[in-house]
Protein backbone atom coordinates (compact mmCIF):
# COMPACT_ATOMS: atom_id res chain seq x y z
CA UNK A 1 0.00 0.00 0.00
CA UNK A 2 1.14 3.63 -0.50
CA UNK A 3 3.09 5.28 2.26
CA UNK A 4 0.47 8.01 2.67
CA UNK A 5 -2.69 6.13 3.66
CA UNK A 6 -5.02 9.12 3.78
CA UNK A 7 -4.48 9.41 0.04
CA UNK A 8 -5.50 5.79 -0.40
CA UNK A 9 -8.77 6.36 1.42
CA UNK A 10 -9.47 9.69 -0.23
CA UNK A 11 -9.00 8.01 -3.59
CA UNK A 12 -11.38 5.27 -2.51
CA UNK A 13 -14.05 7.81 -1.68
CA UNK A 14 -13.64 9.55 -5.03
CA UNK A 15 -13.61 6.28 -6.95
CA UNK A 16 -17.08 5.56 -5.62
CA UNK A 17 -18.43 8.16 -8.01
CA UNK A 18 -17.91 5.77 -10.93
CA UNK A 19 -18.21 2.47 -9.07
CA UNK A 20 -21.71 2.65 -7.58
CA UNK A 21 -25.25 2.79 -8.80
CA UNK A 22 -27.10 6.08 -9.04
CA UNK A 23 -28.37 7.41 -5.73
CA UNK A 24 -31.00 9.97 -4.86
CA UNK A 25 -29.41 13.42 -5.16
CA UNK A 26 -28.72 15.13 -1.87
CA UNK A 27 -27.63 18.63 -0.92
CA UNK A 28 -25.01 20.10 1.37
CA UNK A 29 -25.81 22.72 4.00
CA UNK A 30 -27.67 25.47 2.13
CA UNK A 31 -25.56 28.24 3.66
CA UNK A 32 -22.26 26.60 2.79
CA UNK A 33 -20.11 28.45 0.28
CA UNK A 34 -17.85 26.45 -2.09
CA UNK A 35 -14.19 26.90 -1.17
CA UNK A 36 -11.46 27.84 -3.61
CA UNK A 37 -8.07 26.17 -3.31
CA UNK A 38 -6.69 29.16 -1.39
CA UNK A 39 -9.64 29.30 1.01
CA UNK A 40 -9.48 25.56 1.61
CA UNK A 41 -5.77 25.77 2.44
CA UNK A 42 -6.48 28.67 4.80
CA UNK A 43 -9.14 26.55 6.53
CA UNK A 44 -6.67 23.74 7.30
CA UNK A 45 -5.63 23.35 10.92
CA UNK A 46 -2.25 24.57 12.10
CA UNK A 47 -0.09 23.76 15.07
CA UNK A 48 -1.20 27.03 16.64
CA UNK A 49 -4.85 25.97 16.35
CA UNK A 50 -4.19 22.67 18.12
CA UNK A 51 -1.70 23.76 20.76
CA UNK A 52 1.29 22.00 22.37
CA UNK A 53 1.89 18.39 21.42
CA UNK A 54 0.79 18.72 17.79
CA UNK A 55 2.96 19.20 14.70
CA UNK A 56 1.20 19.89 11.40
CA UNK A 57 2.97 19.35 8.07
CA UNK A 58 1.34 20.40 4.80
CA UNK A 59 1.94 17.77 2.14
CA UNK A 60 1.94 18.13 -1.63
CA UNK A 61 -1.50 17.14 -2.98
CA UNK A 62 -1.72 14.19 -5.30
CA UNK A 63 -2.66 10.57 -5.28
CA UNK A 64 0.06 7.96 -5.43
CA UNK A 65 -0.47 5.28 -8.01
CA UNK A 66 1.19 2.03 -8.85
CA UNK A 67 1.52 0.88 -12.42
CA UNK A 68 2.06 -2.53 -13.92
CA UNK A 69 1.75 -6.06 -12.65
CA UNK A 70 0.42 -5.38 -9.14
CA UNK A 71 -3.10 -4.38 -10.22
CA UNK A 72 -5.73 -6.48 -8.42
CA UNK A 73 -9.17 -7.52 -9.62
CA UNK A 74 -12.01 -7.93 -7.13
CA UNK A 75 -14.24 -10.99 -7.18
CA UNK A 76 -17.14 -8.61 -6.40
CA UNK A 77 -17.61 -5.96 -9.09
CA UNK A 78 -19.14 -3.45 -6.68
CA UNK A 79 -15.92 -3.51 -4.62
CA UNK A 80 -13.53 -2.85 -7.51
CA UNK A 81 -13.40 0.94 -6.87
CA UNK A 82 -11.73 0.25 -3.53
CA UNK A 83 -8.95 -1.76 -5.19
CA UNK A 84 -8.59 0.76 -8.01
CA UNK A 85 -8.00 3.38 -5.35
CA UNK A 86 -5.06 1.51 -3.81
CA UNK A 87 -3.71 0.32 -7.14
CA UNK A 88 -2.85 1.94 -10.50
CA UNK A 89 -4.88 4.71 -11.99
CA UNK A 90 -6.58 7.85 -10.72
CA UNK A 91 -10.34 8.25 -10.20
CA UNK A 92 -12.16 9.86 -13.11
CA UNK A 93 -13.99 12.25 -10.82
CA UNK A 94 -12.34 14.31 -8.16
CA UNK A 95 -12.47 17.47 -6.07
CA UNK A 96 -11.61 20.86 -7.52
CA UNK A 97 -9.43 21.67 -4.50
CA UNK A 98 -7.42 19.55 -2.07
CA UNK A 99 -5.20 20.13 0.94
CA UNK A 100 -3.31 17.26 2.59
CA UNK A 101 -1.85 17.27 6.09
CA UNK A 102 0.24 14.99 8.27
CA UNK A 103 -0.56 15.73 11.91
CA UNK A 104 1.86 14.27 14.48
CA UNK A 105 0.25 13.84 17.88
CA UNK A 106 2.42 13.48 20.98
CA UNK A 107 1.40 10.75 23.39
CA UNK A 108 0.18 11.64 26.87
CA UNK A 109 3.27 11.23 29.12
CA UNK A 110 0.99 10.09 31.95
CA UNK A 111 -0.02 7.01 29.97
CA UNK A 112 2.99 6.60 27.66
CA UNK A 113 6.28 7.47 29.38
CA UNK A 114 8.21 6.89 26.15
CA UNK A 115 6.46 9.88 24.61
CA UNK A 116 5.71 8.07 21.38
CA UNK A 117 4.03 10.05 18.61
CA UNK A 118 1.29 8.95 16.28
CA UNK A 119 0.25 10.39 12.93
CA UNK A 120 -3.19 11.29 11.67
CA UNK A 121 -3.21 11.76 7.91
CA UNK A 122 -5.82 14.35 6.96
CA UNK A 123 -7.21 15.03 3.51
CA UNK A 124 -9.46 18.07 2.87
CA UNK A 125 -11.42 17.75 -0.38
CA UNK A 126 -13.60 20.57 -1.72
CA UNK A 127 -16.44 19.80 -4.14
CA UNK A 128 -19.20 21.57 -6.00
CA UNK A 129 -22.45 21.91 -3.99
CA UNK A 130 -24.20 18.56 -3.50
CA UNK A 131 -21.29 16.34 -4.54
CA UNK A 132 -19.83 15.78 -1.06
CA UNK A 133 -23.19 14.55 0.23
CA UNK A 134 -23.58 12.19 -2.73
CA UNK A 135 -20.14 10.69 -2.13
CA UNK A 136 -20.97 10.04 1.50
CA UNK A 137 -24.17 8.25 0.44
CA UNK A 138 -22.22 6.19 -2.08
CA UNK A 139 -19.67 5.28 0.57
CA UNK A 140 -22.48 3.96 2.76
CA UNK A 141 -23.57 1.71 -0.12
CA UNK A 142 -20.08 0.29 -0.63
CA UNK A 143 -19.67 -0.38 3.09
CA UNK A 144 -22.91 -2.35 3.00
CA UNK A 145 -21.83 -4.43 -0.02
CA UNK A 146 -18.14 -5.03 0.58
CA UNK A 147 -17.74 -6.30 4.12
CA UNK A 148 -15.50 -9.08 2.85
CA UNK A 149 -14.13 -9.78 -0.61
CA UNK A 150 -11.10 -11.27 -2.29
CA UNK A 151 -8.91 -10.12 -5.14
CA UNK A 152 -6.55 -11.64 -7.68
CA UNK A 153 -3.36 -10.05 -8.91
CA UNK A 154 -0.13 -10.86 -10.68
CA UNK A 155 3.07 -10.62 -8.68
CA UNK A 156 6.20 -9.58 -10.54
CA UNK A 157 8.40 -11.36 -8.04
CA UNK A 158 11.84 -10.04 -7.16
CA UNK A 159 15.39 -11.11 -6.38
CA UNK A 160 15.25 -14.76 -5.43
CA UNK A 161 11.46 -14.83 -5.71
CA UNK A 162 9.24 -16.16 -8.44
CA UNK A 163 6.26 -14.15 -9.64
CA UNK A 164 2.78 -15.56 -10.14
CA UNK A 165 -0.89 -15.22 -9.29
CA UNK A 166 -1.57 -13.76 -5.85
CA UNK A 167 -4.87 -13.84 -4.02
CA UNK A 168 -5.68 -11.56 -1.10
CA UNK A 169 -8.58 -11.07 1.27
CA UNK A 170 -9.90 -7.64 2.16
CA UNK A 171 -12.36 -6.43 4.77
CA UNK A 172 -14.32 -3.21 5.07
CA UNK A 173 -16.08 -2.59 8.37
CA UNK A 174 -18.26 0.32 9.41
CA UNK A 175 -17.58 1.81 12.84
CA UNK A 176 -20.06 3.67 15.01
CA UNK A 177 -19.12 7.33 15.34
CA UNK A 178 -20.85 10.51 16.48
CA UNK A 179 -21.14 13.44 14.08
CA UNK A 180 -18.71 16.17 15.19
CA UNK A 181 -20.29 19.51 16.09
CA UNK A 182 -20.46 21.69 12.98
CA UNK A 183 -20.44 18.76 10.54
CA UNK A 184 -23.37 17.62 8.40
CA UNK A 185 -22.51 13.94 8.66
CA UNK A 186 -19.80 11.46 9.58
CA UNK A 187 -18.86 7.93 8.53
CA UNK A 188 -16.13 5.82 10.12
CA UNK A 189 -14.70 2.55 8.85
CA UNK A 190 -11.65 0.31 8.64
CA UNK A 191 -10.05 -1.13 5.50
CA UNK A 192 -7.95 -4.23 6.16
CA UNK A 193 -5.60 -6.12 3.85
CA UNK A 194 -5.29 -9.65 5.21
CA UNK A 195 -2.88 -10.93 2.55
CA UNK A 196 0.15 -10.93 4.86
CA UNK A 197 0.97 -12.61 8.17
CA UNK A 198 0.18 -9.39 10.07
CA UNK A 199 -2.88 -7.67 8.52
CA UNK A 200 -2.47 -3.99 7.65
CA UNK A 201 -5.46 -1.90 8.71
CA UNK A 202 -6.37 1.68 7.90
CA UNK A 203 -8.97 3.41 10.05
CA UNK A 204 -10.78 6.46 8.75
CA UNK A 205 -13.31 9.04 9.85
CA UNK A 206 -14.92 11.02 7.05
CA UNK A 207 -16.65 14.18 8.23
CA UNK A 208 -18.76 16.16 5.75
CA UNK A 209 -18.95 19.89 6.40
CA UNK A 210 -20.85 21.81 3.74
CA UNK A 211 -19.12 21.19 0.42
CA UNK A 212 -15.94 19.71 1.96
CA UNK A 213 -15.03 16.17 2.97
CA UNK A 214 -12.39 15.88 5.69
CA UNK A 215 -10.87 12.40 5.91
CA UNK A 216 -8.85 11.56 9.03
CA UNK A 217 -6.83 8.33 8.76
CA UNK A 218 -4.61 6.26 11.04
CA UNK A 219 -2.73 3.04 10.31
CA UNK A 220 -2.20 -0.11 12.33
CA UNK A 221 -1.71 -3.85 12.11
CA UNK A 222 -3.34 -6.90 13.60
CA UNK A 223 -0.90 -6.76 16.52
CA UNK A 224 -1.16 -2.98 16.96
CA UNK A 225 -4.64 -1.83 15.79
CA UNK A 226 -5.10 1.60 14.23
CA UNK A 227 -6.34 4.09 16.86
CA UNK A 228 -9.30 6.41 16.43
CA UNK A 229 -8.27 9.76 14.91
CA UNK A 230 -7.39 12.34 17.54
CA UNK A 231 -10.59 13.96 18.82
CA UNK A 232 -9.15 17.46 19.28
CA UNK A 233 -7.83 17.44 15.73
CA UNK A 234 -11.18 16.33 14.32
CA UNK A 235 -13.21 18.88 16.29
CA UNK A 236 -10.85 21.76 15.52
CA UNK A 237 -10.65 21.00 11.80
CA UNK A 238 -14.42 20.61 11.41
CA UNK A 239 -14.98 23.91 13.24
CA UNK A 240 -12.58 25.75 10.90
CA UNK A 241 -14.26 24.29 7.82
CA UNK A 242 -17.66 25.28 9.17
CA UNK A 243 -16.57 28.90 9.76
CA UNK A 244 -14.87 29.12 6.38
CA UNK A 245 -18.09 28.31 4.52
CA UNK A 246 -20.37 30.78 6.24
CA UNK A 247 -21.79 33.54 3.99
Amino acid sequence: MPHHPFRVLCCALLALATGCTTVTPSVDRVAAQPLTADRLKAAAVTGADLGPGYTVTVMAPGRETRQGSDRRTSDVAACQPVLDAVGPGDPATGPFAETDLDVAVAADPRTDPKGARGSVYTGLLAFKPGRAADIQTELDQVLARCGSFTSTGQSAGGPGRKGGVVRARHRLARLDTPTPEGADGATAFTLTDESGPDPLAQRALMARTGTVLAVFTTVGTGKDPAPAPDDRLVRTQVAKLHRAQQP
